[in-house]
């Protein structure tokens, strides 16, 4: 008994530390459905990072997939951390149908917890040859109400 009592406190334990450790912050939508919060939209992230290299944003494929951002050298996908694994998977397709070498872009909005998955795309895009890179909210050049230059993100509806 004592030995079943100890489990059950050592599994609630640790099921309270994950959710403390964990390196995403959640939300609860108006339907119920619960998922990661982001203060800011991919879409803001991939205009700021295009403009800087000279790329062309929502490039339409023949297959009429979508790269984030094509520019001279890449077929760029963006994507939060949380999504890393799908990330590559599109990059890969991205850059065989442009004939452009694959890039993942991963948006950490919080470096210091989420570098762990960025570590984990840089490994597997030197194994596989393509690039990556990361981008924080620095590249937003936020405001001092904390808002970004995209009137279409979601940091502007508050």
């Amino acid at each position: 008994m004592i030995k079943k009592t100890a489990l059950i406190f050592l599994a609630i334990l640790f099921v309270q530390l994950v959710a403390v450790a964990t390196p995403f912050e959640y939300e609860t939508c108006n339907l119920g459905w619960k998922h990661v919060h982001h203060e800011h939209n991919e879409e803001s992230y991939q205009r700021a990072w295009c403009s800087a290299h000279n790329g062309i944003m929502e490039y339409e494929n023949s297959d009429f997939t979508r790269v984030d951002c094509l520019t001279k050298k890449h077929a760029v996908e963006f994507d939060f951390a949380n999504k890393w694994h799908e990330s590559i998977g599109q990059a890969l397709h991205y850059g065989l149908m442009t004939k452009r070498k694959p890039m993942v872009v991963l948006i950490l909005d919080n470096p210091e917890k989420q570098m762990v998955y960025y570590n984990r795309v840089k490994k597997l895009g030197k194994k596989y040859k393509f690039d990556v890179e990361y981008v924080t909210n620095d590249i937003l050049k936020l405001d001092e109400d904390g808002k970004c230059n995209n009137p279409k993100c979601k940091c502007r509806r508050k």
